[in-house]
């Protein structure tokens, strides 16, 4: 059952364009899944009209976290909010990371770029939690793009960073450093968000490396639900190439399902 409700911030933490929210809604607590979302309201006008989509950051009791970059005039006026203000949000949304009983004392990739580490602390809490042995890639431009390494470290997960210029750990790309590390590892799995080309390239080191996974795909989107149809992706399914929704058929899709523009008909 979706809810629609306001919602009040308790905490707003910020790191330059970064901010985490904690948010108190029990009920969405109690329904809410790794790799789901939630779509906020950020103004009382209608400037701007549409809901802005937000990964669940992670869950505990009745609390929800989330995690964004202001990027635009929406996640400008949403990081404007103040602790004890009402946030009017509806979800949770979507469908999120499965959590395979098989990954029970095995290592998974969780890898995020930027802004795309958003749900993998939650998906890597449960499956801390159901007995796999999760490992955070996160990568940046710069370490000031790495504001949560310090946290996802003190919750007792294992992370690896990178950043392109070498302020902080591995130097270079994060695919570079997942790729790095499957030299030396042999995951069971590997979960993904961020940007396209990001994931693209993912996408090819998974299939040389036949390792299965999933992607959480970004995504505009006008609704959240499904009847606007404006964030279709090119999926094939049961042989055949469709458009689907990527607010309700996913945002996450196992990684042999997404059609990336060069790979077409192929």
């Amino acid at each position: 059952m979706l809810i629609d409700r306001k919602a009040r911030l308790v905490e707003v933490e910020s790191w330059g364009d970064y901010f985490l929210f904690t948010i108190d809604s029990p009920e969405i607590a109690r329904q809410a899944q790794p790799g789901q979302f939630l779509m906020i309201k950020v103004s009382e006008t209608t400037q701007p009209l549409l809901r802005r989509p937000i990964s669940l950051h992670n869950v505990e009791h009745t609390r929800l976290q989330i995690f964004f970059q202001v990027a635009g005039q929406g996640t400008r006026l949403l990081s404007s909010k103040r602790p004890g203000q009402s946030l009017d949000i509806f979800g949770p949304l979507g469908r999120g990371f499965s959590l395979s009983s098989e990954l029970r004392n095995r290592e998974v990739f969780c890898v995020g770029g930027g802004r795309g580490l958003a749900p993998l602390h939650y998906l890597a809490g449960k499956l801390k939690a159901a007995g796999a042995r999760p490992i955070i890639f996160y990568g940046g431009r710069s370490e000031t793009d790495l504001p949560l390494k310090g946290r996802l470290k003190a919750s007792g997960l294992e992370v690896l960073v990178s950043t392109d210029d070498g302020s902080c750990g591995f130097r270079g790309l994060v695919t570079s450093l997942v790729e790095e590390k499957l030299k030396q590892r042999k995951p069971a799995f590997l979960y993904a968000c961020g940007p396209d080309p990001m994931l693209e390239k993912l996408a090819d080191i998974c299939r040389r490396e036949k390792l299965a996974g999933e992607f959480s795909l970004e995504s505009i989107m006008g609704c959240g639900f499904g009847a606007c149809w404006g964030c279709v992706k090119k999926i094939r399914r049961d042989g055949q190439e469709k458009y689907l929704k990527v607010c309700q058929d996913g945002p996450v899709f196992p990684i042999e399902e997404i059609v990336w523009p060069e790979n077409e008909h192929g």
